[in-house]
């Protein structure tokens, strides 16, 4: 059996992660080979990373990565905040979305999880790939992209032309990414009212009627102003989850909508959202 020397222990150490006995015993087991301590190593970690499946995988991060005509955006989890700021974990989700961008995945697969537990074993946490999504940009539209704070929110906007050619303008990309700040501050669940599902709504309807019922200041109003009521509660709802008709993150005076036909103006196009993508840590599974 080779010798293990303080050097190899910590060329092992440098190289797995591992604490410095667990390199010295495993590269002992492995009779020196290093191949074989690091197999060993792994196979401990992956066993120690089993063994915490049951932990709550709640912190984590948003990761995107971009070119001009695609986007890639993950979510991935881990047991604690500590882990999600840690710079291996930064690394993962950099590599991660960059190499899913380079194939082409649009969701996870056996090799972008098998990139998570490799790290995962080495630093003995359960972390999972919740959720991963690919966006593509037509020669008409242009794909811009915001991470709020440290990884919370992430969100990809696409935005289409009839004249592609401002898509270099600078004054086009400000308003491009304040447009994804908004949806980052604002949450829209649809971008426009012809996407809300009609069951849903009237399911949020009645909702709003047997809220009006249980109130004594509706019981003497004719059926015609209580409708409206009802009508002006609906119609409220939806400004505020309809991403066109929210108050713009910019100026709250006018709408979405009303931002992008200004900005078409300035710009002597006609502009419009064609989809948008907003993900949070701990929103979504995968």
């Amino acid at each position: 059996m080779a010798e293990v020397t303080a050097a190899d222990v910590k060329k092992l150490r440098e190289k797995t992660g591992a604490g410095m006995m667990e390199c010295k015993i495993a590269l002992v087991a492995g009779g020196g080979d290093f191949a074989a301590a690091e197999k060993i190593l792994k196979e401990k970690g992956l066993a120690a990373v089993e063994k915490r499946a049951g932990k709550a995988a709640n912190e984590g991060k948003i990761f995107i990565t971009a070119v001009q005509a695609r986007a890639v955006l993950a979510e991935i989890a881990s047991e604690t905040d500590f882990v999600a700021r840690s710079p291996d974990f930064t690394g993962l989700g950099t590599a991660l979305t960059e190499r899913a961008l380079e194939k082409g995945y649009s969701q996870p697969n056996e090799e972008l999880n098998g990139m998570v537990t490799e790290l995962a074993t080495k630093i003995r946490e359960n972390m999972t790939l919740k959720r991963l999504r690919a966006v593509e940009a037509a020669p008409n539209e242009y794909l811009t992209h915001y991470i709020h704070g440290d990884g919370a929110i992430g969100v990809v906007v696409k935005i289409a032309s009839d004249k592609p050619e401002i898509f270099t303008n600078g004054e086009f990309k400000s308003f491009a990414f304040n447009l994804a700040l908004h949806i980052a501050a604002f949450n829209p669940l649809v971008l426009s009212r012809d996407k809300v599902e009609p069951a849903w709504l009237r399911e949020q309807e009645n909702i709003f009627r047997k809220q009006m019922e249980g109130d004594d200041s509706f019981k003497d109003k004719p059926a015609a102003v209580t409708e409206n009521i009802l009508k002006g509660k609906v119609n409220k709802f939806l400004k505020e989850i309809c991403l066109l008709d929210q108050g713009y993150v910019k100026d709250e005076k006018i709408s979405v909508a009303r931002a992008l036909e200004e900005e078409g103006k300035k710009t002597g196009a006609k502009l419009s959202i064609s989809d948008y993508v907003y993900y949070k840590v701990g929103s979504g599974d995968a």
